[in-house]
């Protein structure tokens, strides 16, 4: 019987029983794989490397964290005053209450006066969402992470062009 080359063709005694390497599969099977394999470690080394590198400094040289902290000034915080509202309960339960008292982190003083004059549409955003809420969002530091970032999205809509910095919880009872 024959032997049969890799592009299938046949051969003869004169090839002396061993089967030839054509030009396709070489590029198929052994260069293609090397040059993916290649591509793929370089773009992971640079990944590594280049992002921990441009996270930690910025464009003068200086740690983003003291950049960060030289740029603003001391914060002002102004209290909110305290909510108190009955949550949604599931399936008709019981009805559950929360008392929530939040402090907002302003730029400066001069927010202060301008969230002042915006209250009642904070407060308004405020408990419109509270409302709505059901006791098991208040479990867990996910769930309480979630309730800070859309309280603080909805102060900064309601306070505009004022930019809040953070919501930051004073008492939390769910009851």
């Amino acid at each position: 019987m024959s032997d049969i080359d890799v592009d299938g063709e046949t051969g003869g005694e004169e090839d002396g029983g061993r089967r030839k390497l054509s030009g396709k599969f070489l590029v198929l099977y052994i260069i293609l794989p090397v040059l993916v394999l290649a591509v793929i470690g370089y773009g992971a080394y640079s990944f590594v490397f280049s992002s921990s590198d441009s996270a930690s400094t910025t464009v003068d040289g200086a740690p983003a964290a003291q950049v960060e902290l030289t740029e603003t000034g001391d914060p002002v915080f102004f209290d909110l005053p305290e909510f108190l509202v009955n949550l949604t309960s599931p399936d008709g339960g019981p009805t559950r209450y929360l008392k929530l008292r939040v402090s907002l982190q302003l730029p400066d003083e001069d927010a202060v006066s301008q969230i002042e004059t915006v209250m009642p549409r904070v407060v308004d955003g405020f408990q419109v969402y509270l409302r709505e809420l059901r006791p098991s969002d208040f479990q867990g530091s996910s769930n309480m992470f979630l309730l800070r970032e859309e309280l603080l999205r909805r102060v900064n809509l309601a306070a505009r062009p004022v930019r809040v910095n953070d919501v930051l919880f004073r008492e939390v009872i769910v009851q």
